[in-house]
């Protein structure tokens, strides 16, 4: 194997794996170790990868080739995509260690920021160093950071709430929410829902709006209310009533009494709508502008970072006002015809009406079907008096047209397998 004969594991996390043919095939997520029943210290048997379609998998240590800081490399192309699933006796070692509270043998206290694995002459990875930083009890100075053998530090073995979240949150602070949403479905719950906790409240709308509705209705469950209004407020309109729809009414009310009435209004509103329909599925803050903006504004307003890609892909043209329910509905302008005009050009000019919007009870086997005959990245929905009340995009069709159970990784079918997973290598 070429790579150190020390690793740090943190800062494997994220770290992309690749076939013999330089093919990536996920990136690293975890490293798995085996107790055992002596002093000596862990045996690592291997990493956990995240592929495509957030499923988790085992290699095992002896079929890698070379561990660096920027690739970890198989030995052979052939996986097993059997999803891996810990055994009594091995330990996930940044997702269990990584915070956790422990003492050196000086008797001072502190906490694990990283863990060390190392290859023996025998061929052998254990977890040999561990990085802990001492607590202080002071708030203006970190403290002395010490790495010390496995065995000369004590609380390792023990299990229990003796963790904080700074470092965990350290490794997953660059992963997309999806991909988080994911690492967080793998701890336990009251674990999950104290690292949820300690986001800030944009990160964690984010991830919520990833999770499985079960996993949401616990995580805000397990926040206090002004906490949880808050995060609310963070999420997109039609995020944020999906996730009050599985609340008993008594709850929503609480909840969106204490929201802002101005983030509070649009999502009850959506709570109106029927479900399946499109006033149920639909974004009420689209790209909205009147005939008399230019194409340079248009432009700038969809090159705005915290629009989703489907909701900058069009621009919808209306009278005053411009926030919903606007004005008479006017047409839309898709962003390739926007790439087309001179910058100067006013959107009245260009704007297409020639696709009937949809109305807010049109049922969603229909708006695929539409949406599906005039390949379209969203539509318009309006009213009766023909304003613009939303959009329907294809992330929202996608979202509503998959089974209810997409997003838990229990659910998803298993490969068949073509490797021994994490099964011994002996």
């Amino acid at each position: 194997m070429s790579t150190p004969n020390r690793v740090y594991i943190a800062r494997l996390a994220g770290v992309a794996v690749f076939d013999p043919n330089g093919d990536q095939v996920g990136r690293v997520r975890d490293a798995v170790a085996r107790m055992r029943p002596t002093q000596r210290p862990p045996e690592v048997v291997g990493l956990v990868a995240e592929m495509p379609m957030r499923r988790r998998i085992f290699l095992s240590i002896n079929r890698i080739t070379s561990i660096d800081p920027d690739a970890v490399v198989l030995g052979s192309g052939t996986l097993n995509l059997r999803r891996f699933e810990k055994r009594p006796n091995e330990l996930l070692v940044l997702q269990e260690l990584l915070d956790r509270r422990v003492q050196l043998e000086s008797g001072q206290a502190g906490s694990v920021v990283d863990v060390a694995m190392e290859h023996s002459r025998g061929g052998e990875w254990a977890l040999t160093r561990v990085a802990v930083r001492e607590q202080t009890g002071r708030l203006t100075r970190r403290g002395h950071l010490h790495q010390v053998e496995w065995d000369r530090v004590r609380g390792l073995g023990v299990v229990g709430d003796n963790r904080g979240t700074a470092n965990l949150l350290a490794v997953l602070e660059d992963m997309r929410p999806a991909d988080l949403a994911n690492a967080l479905q793998d701890l336990p719950d009251a674990r999950r829902n104290e690292v949820a906790a300690a986001l800030d409240d944009e990160r964690l709308a984010d991830v919520l709006s990833e999770l499985p509705e079960r996993d949401q209705v616990e995580i805000l469950a397990a926040l206090d209310r002004e906490r949880a209004a808050d995060v609310l407020e963070e999420m997109d309109p039609d995020d944020a009533a999906d996730l009050l729809n599985e609340l008993p009414p008594p709850e929503q009310d609480v909840l969106l009494d204490l929201m802002e009435p101005n983030e509070a209004d649009p999502v009850r509103q959506l709570l109106r709508y029927a479900s399946g329909t499109a006033g149920s599925v639909m974004t009420s803050e689209p790209v909205i502008l009147p005939p008399d903006a230019t194409v340079a504004e248009a432009l700038a307003r969809i090159r705005e970072v915290q629009l989703s890609p489907a909701v900058a892909a069009q621009v919808f043209v209306t009278r005053a006002p411009l926030t919903t329910p606007t004005g008479r509905y006017l047409g839309m302008v898709h962003f390739q015809r926007l790439l087309r005009e001179p910058p100067a050009d006013l959107l009245g000019g260009i704007v297409v009406n020639d696709i009937d919007p949809l109305r807010t009870s049109t049922p969603l086997t229909e708006i695929t079907r539409r949406m599906a005959t005039y390949d379209m990245v969203g539509m318009p929905v309006v009213d009766r008096s023909n304003r613009l009340v939303g959009a329907v995009t294809v992330d929202d069709v996608l979202d509503h047209s998959l089974p209810r159970d997409w997003r838990d990784r229990d659910a998803a079918p298993t490969p068949s397998a073509t490797d021994d997973g994490n099964v011994d290598d002996e």
